[in-house]
């Protein structure tokens, strides 16, 4: 017959064997769900840098018309400044 003692080391190591694919399991499963987790992440990041892009798009939009029209009420208090020069100049 089998020594007990022989059966009872191979029986410690196939428990100690278990014992650490079983820990090896749990550490893939935590590892694919951090990856998960991040990989959610990086979508809810890329989708709001495409937002803010947009976004940005729409405001300089705004700013390049904002300009324009800064530019369009300058010129017009130049020449009616020039005006007001002549009116001036013209009653001394």
């Amino acid at each position: 017959m089998s020594d007990p003692k022989a059966v009872e080391q191979v029986t410690r190591r196939l428990a100690q064997a278990l014992d650490m694919l079983d820990a090896a399991v749990e550490r893939r499963i935590e590892i694919d769900r951090s990856r998960a987790l991040l990989t959610e992440q990086v979508h809810a990041l890329d989708a709001d840098r495409s937002r803010l892009a947009a976004d940005l798009d729409v405001q300089l939009g705004k700013v390049r018309g904002l300009e324009a029209a800064n530019r369009d009420v300058a010129q017009r208090l130049d020449v009616a400044m020039e005006n007001i020069r002549h009116v001036l100049e013209s009653q001394d």
